[in-house]
């Protein structure tokens, strides 16, 4: 087999930021694109990017992203010769690499047998056990009945880990503390194994209590050379998924990563690897690594890598796929710096990190980062992918210039219109475990209450300005306004000075706030929320900016109006603001009280466990819904029967419609809303 494989055309089989990232390299490198996409990512800006593109299938991922045949069909009809997964979907899936093989198409990837191998993490454990590198005790085995499984548990103990074989990103993930929890943790991770990779198969492993997750990125083509790029911290997660990521680690000195680097190029040499991949590891508290898994593609987080080597890892795939020799050896190999990156994720923090779609109705980068992401204001966020939609990389010459630079980033950074974990991000950034470089996987688990803590006089503030802009805005539309600002007080239409103070009842975060707004000159409002008043003076009001003086320190935010809503962004946190003024107060208890279970968002329904007529106690799961990859259970409001249910398996369902109908025993207490449960949390 020659080692020199030529292509001219690079079909990107994914989606979003990564397939943005990829033509971004491939073009500089003179090669033309292609995108594909489903029908919900029509309007897509990695499909508007693309040389071409062509659509493959409806929008659930089985019927378009993990569709081979559709795309190799659109392979086929662009004339690509080369096809780069991304990462998700059918990156690390042997079977769509030999398909691409058996095509005569290059696959920017290792090979099929080299998947196989490291790909599965049941195989990859046993290889790593062979060759001698440490692995944790656990079972895996291809008896996958669920009563086995239970056996093998109690064998090894609790606290134990349910893995997903073909899994990634923490989904078909679950922890289990406790033996009688084990059939239904068992039960949702095959679920959502099945669901998002195809394949049910899991390990068990012994839970390691509070490690560091680190992994190393390393690179290796077909002359058989292989080396590291360092190591990449991934310690604070939710669900099992990063949420920030850096490098170096602090955990890591210059002897461990030697050591952990040998392990990893190693092991790719032992199986012929070619392309990126990536070892991770758990670190424990006395020093000690193990080995859980390789990822046999780019990671979500490489740019990190890429920000203290100075290298392009896409441009480096490229070259390798094409049958060149790595450019460097491990003695070339320099760092320099710190990098830390987020994710920005569309998601609800304090109701469990809920999955959030929807449209974007303000989208504005900061300034001195690098933002990955496919978004632009007005863009669509569609619910049935995963819920990164963007991520920040900071550079600095140390640790803490990388996370100031991180934090003020955050902090300037617009989206509006749907809600994400952008304050969260900040919040973990700030907090000093992680400024001391300490964070382990039980960073947000033991900081919880601190990191999604309110802080109520700066959101106070917030409703202030809220209150002001609603009152200031009434009946008009921004839109129609002059794109350089105007005065607020122009001499048409000039609002009266020294009026009465107006009563508002305004809404946020689902709690309703009583406000009064008087204006007390021409450019100057007294806003009274609660029992704090705050003098706010409008210098300038644009189409998307107002800026002002509150309580005598000038400000500037970002806002878009809807109609009675109102989103800004305000010190570095988004509020969604909602005026109830005119709407009937709700009834206590009427919220859920009435039985009626509705969907918490948009997705599609894995699971009834339920039927008509069966009696349910309060808090008792009814439906699962799966959105963004996420399982998700929704459970019953009040005790009581089963009188209806309007949904299937299988079929997809918007946020707010009525799933389930309970008839409430008579001596039922209401609640305010029917409760929903995030699986990987439980």
């Amino acid at each position: 087999m020659s080692k020199v494989t030529p292509f001219h055309k690079v079909l990107i089989a994914n989606r979003g930021e990564i397939a943005l990232r990829v033509m971004r390299s491939a073009r500089a490198l003179g090669y033309r694109t292609v995108a594909v996409y489903s029908t919900a990512d029509a309007q897509a800006s990695h499909v508007q990017a693309a040389d071409e593109a062509v659509c493959i299938g409806e929008p659930l991922p089985a019927q378009s992203y993990l569709n081979i045949a559709a795309i190799l069909e659109a392979a086929r009809l662009c004339g690509a010769d080369a096809i780069h997964p991304g990462y998700g979907f059918l990156a690390e899936n042997e079977d769509f690499a030999a398909a691409c093989r058996e095509a005569g198409l290059v696959f920017i990837g290792p090979s099929p047998e080299a998947i196989r191998a490291m790909g599965d993490k049941a195989g990859a454990k046993r290889l790593m056990i062979d060759a001698g590198v440490p692995c944790i005790p656990g079972y895996q085995g291809a008896d996958q009945s669920a009563q086995h499984l239970a056996e093998q548990a109690t064998q090894l103990g609790y606290p134990l880990m349910i893995k997903a074989t073909a899994g990634g990103g923490g989904r078909g993930m679950r922890l289990v503390t406790q033996a009688q929890d084990f059939a239904e943790q068992l039960r949702s991770a095959q679920s959502e194994a099945l669901n998002a990779f195809g394949d049910a198969t899991v390990i068990l492993e012994r839970a390691i209590e509070q490690p560091r997750h680190i992994e190393i990125q390393v690179f290796a083509d077909r002359h058989g050379n292989a080396i590291h790029l360092g190591e990449r911290d991934c310690s604070v997660q939710r669900r099992h998924q990063k949420l920030v990521e850096e490098a170096p680690s602090p955990a890591v000195d210059a002897a461990l990563r030697e050591r952990m680097g040998a392990t990893a190029v190693a092991a790719v040499k032992a199986i012929a690897y070619e392309g990126a991949g990536t070892l991770e590891f758990l670190l424990d508290q006395d020093g000690h690594y193990y080995f859980m898994e390789m990822n046999t593609r780019l990671q979500v987080e490489h740019p990190v890598t890429e920000a203290i080597t100075g290298l392009d890892l896409v441009a480096w795939q490229l070259r390798v796929a094409a049958g060149e020799a790595l450019p460097l050896t491990q003695a070339e190999v320099a760092f320099e710096g710190h990098a830390i990156e987020v994710r920005l994720c569309a998601e609800d923090v304090p109701r469990g990190f809920m999955p959030q779609s929807g449209t974007l109705s303000r989208w504005q980068l900061p300034a001195g980062v690098r933002v990955e992401h496919a978004l632009h204001s007005g863009a669509v966020i569609p619910p049935y992918y995963d819920s990164m939609v963007a991520k920040l990389i900071a550079h600095g010459q140390t640790r803490e210039e990388a996370r100031r630079k991180l934090m003020n980033a955050l902090h300037d950074l617009v989206a509006l219109g749907v809600t994400t974990n952008q304050a969260f991000l900040g919040r973990c950034l700030a907090h000093p475990v992680f400024a001391a470089g300490q964070a382990s996987t039980a960073f947000i688990a033991q900081n919880e209450a601190a990191l999604l803590d309110v802080d109520m006089a700066a959101q106070d503030k917030a409703v202030a300005v809220a209150a002001c802009l609603l009152h200031q805005t009434a009946g008009r539309s921004l839109h129609d306004q002059d794109a350089q600002g105007v005065s607020v007080h122009g001499e048409s239409g000039q609002r009266l000075t020294h009026a009465l103070p107006m009563g508002m009842r305004l809404a946020i975060d689902g709690q309703d706030i009583q406000v009064s707004v008087a204006q007390t000159g021409p450019q100057r409002f007294d806003v009274r929320v609660g029992e704090a008043l705050h003098t706010i003076d409008v210098v300038s009001l644009r189409q998307h900016e107002v800026r002002f003086i509150l309580d005598r320190v000038m400000q500037h935010v970002a806002f878009e109006r809807d109609g009675h809503s109102l989103w800004l962004l305000h010190a570095g946190r988004p509020y969604q603001v909602i005026d109830r003024t005119r709407q009937p107060s709700a009834r206590q208890g009427q919220a859920g009280g009435d039985g009626k279970v509705r969907a918490s968002m948009n997705g599609r329904v894995v699971a009834v466990l339920v039927t008509v007529g069966e009696r349910v106690q309060a808090k008792q799961p009814l439906v699962t819904l799966e959105a963004m990859k996420m399982e998700h259970v929704h459970a019953a409001p009040v005790s009581g029967t089963v009188v209806a249910l309007h949904i299937a398996t299988g079929e997809q369902v918007q946020a707010g419609r009525v799933v389930v109908e309970i008839e409430a025993d008579a001596v039922a207490v209401h609640t305010e809303q029917a409760p929903t449960m995030d699986l990987a949390r439980r």
